[in-house]
């Protein structure tokens, strides 16, 4: 079963939960915890993970044979990305920055100038601790899409089919990143926190994964810090249930910013629901 963790804004517990949730279901079961959280994968460092590259993911980028080139701008029309600018009676100069390998400008090209290179783009780790195997993917800096590194990721975890249970761990956000890993999942749990910020974010993620038409539920974390009221009123509007809730405390902080699980007695209502659903 898979099982994305996930919320609308930076900060709000995702990978505390996600890596919580790994660990203990870890004790009774076959688990995997994949970091997709492209650009700042950080679980591996929560749960004091050593890891290890896996693969090395390529990108395809556009390369222009100028002998073939007849300057007719054809392929910046057809750039989406406007990765590709043309100056008329110029060669098109292609914005690598801009581009996400998506091959429109090779294909749309009729001199078939353009033709296929390739870089760095990303790296998968994997890892190992006495409970849980993990992988995490992580972007080369500077690269601006991640939801192809994302869909390599998943990809592996397609072709392993002896794990209980996969555990996702999404960025931060609603943006195509995120949509690439809660398309691939069986159940969402959408992690907020009761403050202002956390309620309007969990209004849209919800919003969302309404759109996604996928299962959910909500876990509300830091309990105790603010007013729950906003935050339980937006999940019952959206027809779903609080699962879970996590209380705000020392012992927490302190077993996160020093690398090891959270205790049980914080999460095991969780993990018994998850637990219940395989």
């Amino acid at each position: 079963m898979r099982i994305c963790i996930t919320g609308g804004k930076g900060g709000t517990g995702k990978s505390l939960i996600a890596t919580s949730l790994a660990y203990h279901l870890g004790k009774n079961h076959k688990v995997l915890l994949v970091d997709l959280d492209v650009d700042c994968p950080n679980d591996h460092l929560i749960l004091s993970t050593k890891r290890e590259v896996l693969k090395e993911v390529k990108q395809t980028i556009p390369v222009l044979n100028e002998n073939r080139c007849k300057k007719c701008g054809i392929c910046s029309n057809i750039c989406r990305e406007n990765a590709i600018v043309f100056i008329r009676k110029r060669f098109p100069i292609f914005l690598l920055d801009q581009c996400n390998g998506c091959k429109a400008c090779m294909v749309a090209c009729p001199a078939n100038a353009i033709e296929e290179g390739e870089r760095a783009y990303g790296v998968i780790y994997k890892g190992k601790n006495e409970r849980i195997d993990m992988l995490v993917a992580e972007l080369v800096p500077g690269q601006k899409e991640g939801s192809p590194l994302v869909h390599e990721a998943i990809k592996l975890v397609g072709e392993n089919k002896k794990y209980d249970f996969v555990i996702m761990d999404t960025a931060a956000g609603m943006h195509c990143t995120v949509i690439s890993a809660l398309r691939e999942c069986d159940y969402i749990l959408a992690v907020t926190e009761p403050t202002p910020l956390g309620a309007h974010d969990l209004n849209l993620i919800l919003d969302l994964i309404d759109e996604l038409n996928i299962p959910s539920g909500v876990i509300l974390n830091k309990r105790g810090i603010g007013n729950e009221k906003e935050v339980r009123e937006i999940t019952k509007r959206h027809g779903k249930k609080i699962v879970a809730d996590v209380p705000y405390s020392k012992e927490v902080m302190e077993a996160y910013s020093k690398g090891i699980p959270v205790p049980i007695r914080f999460v095991e209502k969780l993990v018994s629901f998850v637990e219940e659903m395989k």
